[in-house]
C-alpha cells in the first residue's frame, strides 16, 4: 500500500520528521500481524511496535506522542476509511485575565429535541467538575438552587450544586 504521507501536498509531507516516515513504513510491514488483535482499534506504532491502543484516536494519539518516538497513528483495518475531523471557529475573549478564552454561543436545553435559552457568550469548559453562572443566567436558564444538579460523590446532602455568582 503506498504511505499515507505520499498523498499529502509535498509542502505539508516535507515537514514530517524522518522517524514518523519510517515508523509508518513498518507499519506496513508488520499490519497483517496487527489485524486479530487490533482491528477496528487505534494505534500508535512506533520502533516496530504498537505503543499506544484504543478505540479514542485522540487519547491514543496523545499517549503515543507522549513516548517521543514520532508515532504513525491509524485505525487497523480501515486505513483507507477517512477519519471526520470538524474544524470549528469561534472568537476568543482577550479581556479574560490570564490568557484569552474561547467564546461562543450555546443553547440549554431541559431535555432533547425541545427549544431551549440561548446564551451567545459562553466560555466552554468541557472538562469542569462544576459550573458557576452569573445569577442572571441561572434565572434566564430556569434553574434555582434548589433544582441545582450536581455530582452526587461531590455535592453534600442539602448544598445546591449551581450558586447564584453575583
Amino acid at each position: 500500500m503506498d504511505r499515507i504521507a505520499d498523498r499529502l501536498p509535498p509542502e505539508i509531507a516535507r515537514q514530517l520528521h524522518p522517524d514518523r516516515l519510517a515508523n509508518e513504513d513498518a507499519y506496513w510491514t508488520a499490519r497483517d500481524g496487527l489485524l486479530g488483535q487490533y482491528r477496528g482499534r487505534w494505534v500508535g506504532f512506533a520502533g516496530g511496535r504498537v505503543v499506544a491502543s484504543g478505540p479514542s484516536p485522540v487519547e491514543v494519539l496523545h499517549a503515543a506522542e507522549a513516548t517521543g518516538l514520532h508515532p504513525f497513528v491509524i485505525c487497523v483495518g480501515r486505513e483507507d476509511e477517512p477519519a471526520r475531523i470538524r474544524r470549528a471557529t469561534f472568537p476568543y475573549d482577550t479581556a479574560y485575565p490570564g490568557e484569552a478564552l474561547p467564546v461562543m454561543p450555546v443553547e440549554f436545553r431541559a431535555a432533547a429535541g425541545v427549544p431551549g435559552t440561548v446564551l451567545d457568550r459562553v466560555i466552554p469548559d468541557t472538562g469542569a467538575d462544576s459550573t458557576v453562572l452569573p445569577w442572571a443566567d441561572c434565572q434566564a436558564l430556569g434553574l434555582t438552587p434548589a433544582r441545582g444538579v450536581g455530582c452526587p460523590s461531590r455535592t453534600r446532602p442539602g448544598r445546591p450544586a449551581v450558586r447564584p455568582s453575583g
